[in-house]
């Protein structure tokens, strides 16, 4: 009978620890988390060497010293954080090596006074992610060789998709209270369908029905993540509309803007509707984090998205950093129109190869936006 009892309170005391590791932050540790941190700014980062997630995190291309170089070059523009994006696939191959590399590549960034955002998931570009060595880049296209995690294999056979949860949860077992971790990103842009490249108007590789076979992943995600008492929020970011009505949201971003400990979101538009973004988001009482923007061509330029994001407090990732293999200075379009050079006006990416930037005035304009107050 006392075995019985014993037995019975060891349960009630799993159930007790498992609430509370399930339960969402309340903005008021959201709201903590944020004062501690201070204003996050930086960039997407990949190293210019690298054409897409796997030839970052693979062991025969991991590239310490490009890596150690280029966020060298993010320091001096100011920059605090970074967001980076993982890949399941090369954890498959070596669980150890790979969590290794994610320490090491963790120790580069803080000796550069760098946090990190870490991106589990993504739905963009290429559906059939292969490990090994990757493919060249196609000259002058955007993102040619960037994949999705998890691509059509996995997503087209539903009952797979727990095979995920060894990886997420290794992870973030492994960093859980890492303070070289700013934040955890569990799934950029679920239902991208990319339509405009290997889409419906592209390569006709992507899952037709990939809302449908992505929704689930994202729930399941947030819902591993619970399982792990964290020392860093977590988050995935609406990226389509300004937010404006909270009753035509779509399923998706339901349960992004319901399940984040912090709100995160994208915007390649001009600031007027950057400024509209973060007004309605301000509704869910905790911090925001825009985790993509900058788009040249279309408007989104750092002055004044910048200066109008520290204003408002808000976190700031642009997408790129050193022009490299992902090549994406070109823009969207790339996919449809033929570039043959450099375009006249570089998409995303701040810096040239060599650590010169691209516009001098504008790495001039980021400085000052990045400067502690005097």
């Amino acid at each position: 009978m006392q075995r019985h009892r014993l037995l019975s309170l060891i349960a009630s005391i799993l159930l007790a620890v498992t609430a509370i590791a399930a339960s969402r932050w309340t903005p008021e540790q959201a709201q903590a988390w944020s004062r501690k941190t201070g204003w996050l700014v930086g960039c997407n980062f990949s190293p210019s060497t690298a054409i897409n997630q796997l030839e970052l995190w693979q062991a025969d291309t991991f590239d310490p010293a490009t890596i150690d170089r280029e966020l060298g070059w993010a320091r001096q523009l100011g920059f605090n954080s970074i967001r980076v994006f993982l890949h399941h696939l090369a954890w498959k191959q070596d669980p150890p090596g790979f969590l290794k590399r994610m320490d090491q590549f963790l120790g580069i960034a803080a000796r550069h006074n760098i946090g990190v955002m870490f991106v589990f998931f993504d739905s963009c570009w290429d559906p059939l992610p292969r490990p090994g060595p990757q493919r060249a880049p196609r000259p002058h296209v955007h993102n040619s060789g960037w994949i999705q995690d998890p691509g059509r294999e996995l997503l087209t056979q539903p009952d797979r998709l727990d095979e995920l949860k060894p990886y997420v949860l290794a992870v973030l077992n492994r960093f859980r209270a890492d303070p070289r971790i700013h934040v955890w990103d569990l799934f950029n842009e679920p239902d991208n369908d990319n339509r405009n490249s290997y889409g419906a108007n592209g390569a006709k590789t992507e899952v037709p029905n990939k809302p449908e076979l992505t929704l689930p992943l994202l729930k399941k995600v947030f819902a591993w993540a619970r399982q792990t008492t964290l020392s860093q929020p977590v988050t995935a970011g609406v990226w389509i509309g300004t937010w404006a009505d909270p009753a035509r949201l779509s399923p998706f971003e339901q349960v992004m803007l319901e399940n984040s400990d912090v709100i995160s979101f994208h915007n390649y538009s001009k600031a007027d509707d950057l400024r509209r973004c973060i007004e309605n988001l301000r509704r869910y009482q905790r911090p925001i984090l825009c985790t993509e923007y900058m788009a040249r061509p279309a408007g989104s330029t750092f002055d004044p998205t910048l200066g109008l994001m520290k204003e408002q407090g808000v976190g700031a990732y642009n997408w790129g950093f050193v022009s490299g293999k992902t090549q994406t200075i070109y823009p969207w379009d790339s996919w449809q129109k033929t570039y043959t050079a450099e375009p006249p006006v570089w998409f995303h990416d701040i810096l040239r190869p060599d650590g010169t930037p691209y516009i001098p005035t504008e790495a001039d304009y980021i400085k000052r936006i990045t400067a502690p107050a005097p």
